[in-house]
């Protein structure tokens, strides 16, 4: 019998030792791969105290030591992204040959060099997932003109060098071609790990209250909501905002996942006011529990994406306290039956925009095959 293909996935962060929208995702693509049966490699920073964590489904292989990813401003520290691509660059390269394929995140940019310049002359097939792609204007916004435009040069070469690119959403598969992708890349059809294990629908809870739930950055834009929900209560009198969350403009607020889940579940609407997100996975999270959501469009939010207007949530046209309590109280007019097509969306959802068919489309692209092995549930968990 032929040995299962070996994969590697190159992410400096790791759920749950960090949490993020990449950490969850490339930890469910190895979890994915390893329970089709592959042998599965998940190259890392580390993240925890003592010996390197056991997981069911794949090795945790620490390629460099801890690091510190953000500065103060909520921005990524570049001393550690280039730690991270050397280390990736020194394990890649004692191991050349070893893997079939090596899936590696577009972001940090420099990951992308690492794993080309050590996997050259190889026949391992290089696969780059981009979470995000950032036209010039917006590097220079997060990093300063300088080093902005550097970050943007160096995508574009990135870009340029990418064999197989995945995205998903279909605002980075068209920045990818803009930004200089020679091929289409494979847009994933979604992100959605597993079911969400919610109560039933139940209507808001009394008195009414929007929640954000998320990192306090400027990108993020927490601050436009006080005057939002201040404008809305000029028809809703009791409405309240509560918002959870970390970040450098904020102190911790420390709530446990059961506590969060009942906040999302009684929320008249998710409200989030980002100006860029990759995908939108909170947006799957909070229909799961019959709560609309509430965005902004804006040309970086690829969130937006998710939303069937009236269905599941509504997207406000900016983040002026008008737009915003305007979306508010479309959510609030809604009412119920809103409440209802919001978790009949998820229900759909969870059969077509999961990390299972993304994953199959990687391996189909790769021409991977697998020997399915028994699939992990919550009760196999000891």
């Amino acid at each position: 019998m032929a040995s299962p293909a070996t994969v590697a996935v190159a992410y400096d962060c790791l759920f749950p030792y960090s949490t993020g929208g990449g950490e969850r995702q490339y930890r469910a693509f190895a979890d994915e791969m390893g329970a089709r049966g592959l042998d599965v490699e998940y190259l890392t920073a580390v993240q925890w105290d003592g010996d390197i964590p056991s997981e069911r489904n794949f090795r945790i292989v620490p390629v460099s030591r801890r690091l510190s990813l953000y500065g103060a401003d909520g921005v990524r520290r570049i001393p550690a992204a280039l730690a991270y691509a050397a280390g990736l660059f020194r394990s890649l390269g004692r191991s050349r040959g070893r893997y079939d394929a090596v899936i590696v995140s577009g972001l940090p940019i420099f990951n992308v060099y690492a794993a080309r310049l050590a996997l050259l002359g190889t026949r391992t097939r290089v696969v780059v997932d981009y979470l995000e792609v950032w036209h010039r204007r917006q590097w220079v916004e997060y990093s300063g003109l300088i080093t902005g435009t550097i970050a943007w040069l160096l995508q574009r070469g990135a870009i340029a060098i990418t064999p197989l690119a995945t995205c998903h959403s279909q605002l980075s598969a068209t920045r990818l071609r803009r930004e200089g992708l020679r091929r289409a890349p494979l847009v994933s059809p979604g992100l959605i790990d597993g079911a969400v294990d919610a109560a039933p629908t139940a209507p808001a809870s009394q008195p009414p209250y929007v929640l954000y739930a998320g990192r306090h950055i400027p990108d993020k834009r927490v601050e436009s909501l006080p005057a939002a929900v201040a404008e809305a209560r000029t028809t809703i009198p009791d409405l309240r905002l509560t918002v959870l969350g970390t970040g450098p403009t904020s102190a911790r607020i420390l709530v446990d996942d059961a506590e969060l889940d009942a906040l999302m579940h009684g929320a008249l609407a998710l409200i989030n006011p980002s100006r860029r997100e990759g995908y939108g996975l909170v947006v799957v999270e909070a229909n799961a529990h019959g709560t609309p959501v509430v965005l902004v469009a804006d040309e970086g939010n690829a969130a937006t994406e998710l939303i069937d207007e009236g269905v599941n949530g509504v997207v406000a046209p900016s983040t002026s306290p008008t737009d915003l309590a305007r979306a508010i109280r479309a959510v609030a007019h809604g009412g119920d039956d809103l409440r209802r097509s919001a978790r009949a969306w998820y229900d759909t959802a969870v059969g077509t925009r999961t990390i299972r068919r993304t994953v199959e489309g990687i391996l189909s692209a790769l021409q991977l095959s697998t020997a399915p092995a028994p699939r992990t549930t919550k009760e196999d968990t000891p």
